[in-house]
């Protein structure tokens, strides 16, 4: 890691990464760094390497590429260990809509399988301590969680980062399903409001139970749990979910994947 220049200011909140959506459900999934960084308390510090061989990589769909949103996970289990965000050019997963409401008040992204899509997404570098905070985040431990937690291998999801091509990395599925494009296809996220807004549009129901607005929505589901459960299997009952194509993965991390617990 090279030091940061003369007077240069890294902190989150100079870098305009420092708001989480969990405290503004609307900015979801977050600003993400323009490039690769070392996470380190409310500073972002430049990075040297793309592979980090004591951790373990995972590919960031949403929110957790937002350094706010990490810094606040993290900060919950009183953890300040450094967490190294790599860019990285990854081949053969989209970013989809999760078939549930979150009780942090918005409707998150989930990974789906894309064999032809190429994106630019952050692969985060987690120790042990630092791994379980975000799979509790994600509701892996729980049965009625929201996610699994799932190894792609290089085989079938290409990974590189700076002339690097990883052996694979984890991924969170969501255990509900994901949000089609109206073909039966998984669509991809527009962003929280615009999503928002066109689910609203097409649902009666959905607009009884969240309001008219992405607003009013954001508000409603905040740390409503009946609620959110409510949506989310109104999702079902409007017959808007489709599979994500990357369930065949979640057995397979038992065996290929490293740092399994």
């Amino acid at each position: 890691m090279r030091p940061p220049g003369p007077g240069e200011d890294r902190s989150l909140r100079a870098l305009g990464l420092d708001e989480a959506p969990r405290d503004r459900p609307l900015l979801y999934p977050g600003a993400w760094p323009a490039e690769s960084g070392l996470l380190v308390g409310d500073r972002l510090l430049p990075l040297d390497g793309p592979v980090h061989e004591d951790r373990v990589p995972v590919l960031a769909i949403g929110s957790n590429a937002s350094p706010g949103q990490l810094r606040h996970k993290m900060a919950g289990f009183g953890i300040t260990s450094p967490i190294p965000m790599v860019k990285a050019r990854v081949t053969g997963v989209d970013i989809g809509v999760s078939a549930h409401v979150s009780r942090l008040g918005y409707v998150s992204a989930s990974p789906v399988s894309a064999p032809d899509t190429v994106r630019e997404l952050f692969v985060i570098w987690l120790d042990a301590e630092q791994l379980a905070v975000i799979d509790v985040s994600e509701g892996v431990p729980l049965p009625m969680g929201n996610f699994d937690r799932a190894w792609l291998p290089a085989r079938d999801v290409r990974i590189e980062a700076d002339g690097v091509v990883l052996s694979g990395a984890y991924a969170y599925v969501n255990r509900h399903g994901v949000l089609h494009n109206g073909t039966g296809a998984p669509r991809t996220h527009p962003g929280q409001r615009a999503l928002l807004t066109e689910l609203l549009v097409r649902s009666a129901r959905l607009r009884e139970l969240f309001g008219v607005t992405p607003e009013e929505f954001c508000a409603r589901a905040r740390a409503d749990r009946r609620l959110c459960e409510r949506g989310t299997r109104l999702f079902a009952e409007e017959k808007w979910v489709t599979a994500s194509g990357l369930e065949r993965y979640v057995d397979g991390s038992r065996t290929e994947g490293p740092g399994t617990a």
